[in-house]
């Protein structure tokens, strides 16, 4: 562990930020759980909510993959080799597949936590994404870093090891050490729509099934009013079996005044079109994702424009931003454990979001482009 001491003191001390004021019982509430009901209630509208888990699963495919450069094409073949098959649990491997993981808790949650594993012998081994309900964050001493601490209630350190931790957050509010998750302001939105679409199950499941109001009337007859509960219950009966499912239709026959009508024929369900549109609008455009995207066909075309194109282009570049630093430690961590002094460079593929019409169209002109050059080229000079 000699030479995680050293990466470790080779960080530069930072000096206590002037505005950064220390109060006399901060110990109190200098630990932050990430696991509170905000989270779970982040985790159940996903659940709740489809609209929202495919969304996060779309940005996190749209943001694209990448390659590891070095200096040394040597040590960019190593790096890009050993990446693509480390361990990161669940029967996962590559580093794809723990970033892709870390992206999503960092979307639902704000704030997404992982890990470096070494062997015993201090090499690197793994990579590990930590469950953000075991773990609790302090600001360090200087009012800069942050600390995770793991443990039980009322036992709660630092892990030992804080630059293997991978830590990162997504916008979060002024000096809060947490990060503010992309379903913040959808809570209260989101229980409007499932308001209405429990009430669409229950007015269907009621109305849906035709029920049926069966009526018998006596007449003035003192006779017929004697056994008028006779009467009724045979009527109920015979209804019963004219109406029980699976068997063969039956027809109804009844003497007196009998009258039968269905529930609920006379009452109109309201339009559910509008208001589901209208909370549905609102997450969508907490996701900054193209309604046609997930599925919704709200506008007269569903061909992405540009000006769409460019927008959804630059969130994404934004997200890059983010997994950027915790995809290059991990990386000149993995160099200098190996004991290569070189430095890491990520390489983010394109991003493309034009249509497939337009990508033909333009390596048709590129093709033509090309095919004219040469023509150019092979004439004989006049």
């Amino acid at each position: 562990m000699g030479l995680l001491k050293r990466i470790s003191e080779a960080r530069t001390a930072v000096s206590v930020p002037q505005t950064y004021k220390n109060e006399p019982f901060s110990l109190l509430k200098s630990y932050v759980p990430l696991s509170n009901p905000q989270t779970m209630l982040y985790k159940q509208l996903r659940e709740a909510v489809p609209v929202i888990d495919a969304a996060i699963y779309k940005l996190i495919r749209l943001t694209g993959g990448f390659s590891i450069q070095c200096s040394s094409e040597a040590n960019t073949k190593k790096i890009n080799e050993f990446m693509q098959s480390v361990p990161v649990g669940a029967g996962r491997y590559g580093i794809s597949e723990f970033i892709s993981a870390h992206f999503e808790q960092l979307l639902t949650y704000g704030t997404a936590v992982g890990e470096i594993v070494t062997d015993t012998k201090g090499g690197f081994a793994a990579l590990f994404n930590a469950d953000i309900r075991n773990i609790e964050l302090k600001r360090s001493g200087n009012g800069i870093d942050t600390l995770v601490c793991t443990g039980e209630f009322g036992n709660v350190k630092p892990v030992k090891y804080q630059n293997l931790v991978l830590f990162s957050v997504l916008n979060p509010d002024g000096d809060s050490i947490c990060g503010t998750s992309i379903l913040r302001g959808l809570p209260f939105v989101s229980g409007i729509l499932t308001k209405i679409f429990t009430t669409i199950g229950e007015n269907w499941e009621r109305a849906g099934n035709v029920r049926y109001a069966v009526t018998y009337k006596p007449q003035n007859d003192v006779m017929e009013r004697a056994y008028a509960k006779d009467r009724a219950q045979q009527v109920a009966k015979e209804w019963s079996e004219a109406m029980k499912p699976g068997g063969p239709v039956r027809d109804f026959i009844a003497v007196g005044d009998v009258s039968i009508k269905a529930i609920g024929a006379d009452n109109q369900i309201l339009d559910c079109e509008v208001p589901s549109r209208l909370m549905l609008e609102q997450i969508v455009a907490k996701t900054g994702l193209p309604p046609f995207m997930l599925g919704f066909s709200w506008a007269s075309t569903e061909r992405m424009s540009k000006q769409q194109a460019d927008l959804l282009t630059s969130e994404l570049e934004a997200y890059r931003r983010a997994l950027t630093p915790v995809l290059l430690k991990i990386c000149n961590t993995y160099l200098a454990l190996s004991g290569i002094s070189d430095k890491a460079k990520i390489i983010w593929d394109e991003i493309s979001l034009q249509d497939e019409v337009e990508q033909s169209r333009a390596r048709l002109y590129r093709a033509q482009s090309a095919k004219i050059e040469q023509e150019l080229k092979g004439e004989p000079d006049e």
